[in-house]
This record gives C-alpha cells, sequence and structure tokens, in this order.
C-alpha cells in the first residue's frame, strides 16, 4: 500500500455525537484519513481533508494508544449515563492499514470487556469479518452496518476503484449473518444498479438502510456537487441517478421484496 502513513498521539479517542449522529452520545474514528479513497466522499470537503497536505486517500493517520485512552473515556462516559457509539464517521475502520495495524480490533476489545449501550460499525470491507469472534460476545449490542451503494462491479469501479468489490462485501454480509451478528446493507449513497439488487440483500440482510447525498453529506448535498459528482453520473450516461429523489427508484424496489419496517431512509437507519 503506498500511502502516507503516520502515527499520531490523540489527547481523547470519543467525539460527541452531534448533527447527523446527534442520535449518539459519541463517534469513534480509529483512523484519520481513508486509503480507500472513495470520489463521493464528503469528508474530502472536511477541514481534515482540505487542510491538510495531500489527496485525500492517499494518506493515513495511525492513532497511538487508542485502545487505551477509549478505556479512559469509556468508563468516564458511562458514569454520566448511557453511551451509544458510532463507528466510524469519517474514516472506514477496516480500511487496509488495519490489517498491520489492528487498532480497530484493539478498540472492540476494549468494548467486549466493557461494553457500550450500544455500537454501530460502519465499513465497507470484508475485514470486518476477522472480528467476528468478538462481535458475538458483544450480542444485541453491536450491528454491524455494510456499505454497498450498488450491485453493478462496473459501477463501483467507476466510482469507488479504490474500494472492496461487491461480492466480496455481499459473501461478508454471509459470513456475518451465518455467525449471527446483527447486521444491515447500507445502500448509501445511492449508486446506479439493477431491479434484482433487493432480492441479492434479501437472503443476506433484514434491514436495508438508504441515503445520498442530498440527505447524508451534511449540507443538502453541496458538498457532494463540489466534488463535482455530477460529471461522475453523466460519463457513464446516467444522470437520472443523480437527482434527489432517485434514492426512491430504490426504495420503491425494496419495498417488493423487503417489509416495510425494513427499510429506512437516511439518518433513521444510522441510528441505535
Amino acid at each position: 500500500m503506498n500511502k502516507d502513513i503516520l502515527y499520531k498521539n490523540p489527547k481523547t479517542i470519543l467525539n460527541k455525537g452531534t448533527g447527523y449522529l446527534s442520535g449518539y452520545t459519541h463517534s469513534l474514528n480509529p483512523y484519520t484519513g481513508c486509503s480507500f479513497g472513495c470520489s463521493y466522499c464528503y469528508v474530502r470537503q472536511m477541514p481534515v481533508s482540505l487542510f491538510r497536505e495531500g489527496e485525500w486517500g492517499e494518506w493515513v493517520d495511525v492513532k497511538n494508544g487508542a485502545a487505551d485512552l477509549l478505556k479512559k473515556e469509556l468508563q468516564r462516559a458511562k458514569k454520566k449515563g448511557d453511551v451509544t457509539i458510532f463507528m466510524s464517521s469519517s474514516t472506514d475502520p477496516y480500511q487496509p492499514i488495519e490489517y498491520k495495524e489492528k487498532v480497530t480490533r484493539s478498540l472492540l476489545e476494549v468494548m467486549v470487556q466493557d461494553p457500550p449501550d450500544f455500537l454501530l460499525v460502519q465499513t465497507r470491507s470484508p475485514l470486518v469479518r476477522r472480528d467476528i469472534d468478538l462481535f458475538q460476545q458483544m450480542g444485541e449490542k453491536v450491528r454491524i452496518s455494510m456499505t454497498i451503494e450498488t450491485d453493478l462491479e462496473s459501477v463501483r469501479k467507476h466510482f469507488t476503484p479504490g474500494a472492496p468489490p461487491v461480492n466480496a462485501r455481499l459473501k461478508t454480509l454471509q459470513m456475518l449473518k451465518d455467525a449471527g451478528i446483527p447486521t444491515q446493507a447500507t445502500i448509501a449513497p445511492v449508486l446506479p444498479s439493477s431491479e434484482a439488487f433487493p432480492e441479492i440483500l434479501k437472503t443476506l440482510v433484514q434491514r436495508v438502510c438508504v441515503d445520498d447525498y442530498f440527505m447524508g453529506d451534511g449540507s443538502g448535498g453541496k458538498r457532494t456537487k463540489r466534488l463535482g459528482m455530477e460529471k461522475k453520473y453523466e460519463e457513464l450516461g446516467l444522470q437520472e441517478w443523480y437527482e434527489p429523489n432517485a434514492y426512491k427508484i430504490v426504495v420503491d424496489r425494496l419495498k417488493k421484496v423487503f417489509p416495510a419496517q425494513q427499510i429506512f431512509v437516511s439518518q433513521l437507519g444510522f441510528e441505535p
């Protein structure tokens, strides 16, 4: 992996849940930066990226001592009330550097010993399967939210060439299901997909979350627009998928396969 890797010593690890994540008491990011470098990632337009040398996707900061910090901060937070954690809000906890550094696993080991009231793990990486043993110990207090924006590998390669293949994510969902881990498929942001997509997901999950740029990037789609995403759709001749109502195409298809109570839209689908 030819990336700029730095090791930092943060003073804190838990951040207050605000805005889109106001349903959580805290967010937790094992790393700063994300080597998947997805073209539409709204974090590209946030200060953490804008004021950093190098393109988003070309650098990652590893947080030293993250587990020790979490142990202390988690104990302190639990004394004040319920603790619900979203991991991660601005990085993928299972990006390639995790194979070597295991920061995410170290954080999970802390939470197995001292569980929060709820943990949502948001990822697009098959590496999440490595930690099934820890998830099983957390029982119903954890949910794995696997990002699968499309079932079309050609579309995935166009928008997120550095991200894991679609089939690898689907196989991982099957493994999580077989292991009894609470999971959901997260179609976010909505990318062009086939009519067969819902049928594929139906055998793997009992919960689906749908989100798009206009609802989910924290600025009504303005951050994403500045990234030039509309041109990416034009290159495929699929401009109709870059519209505020495009997500309804997917929701309507899901309704033919999933009960309404298993389909969630935007923020509601990520809440505890």
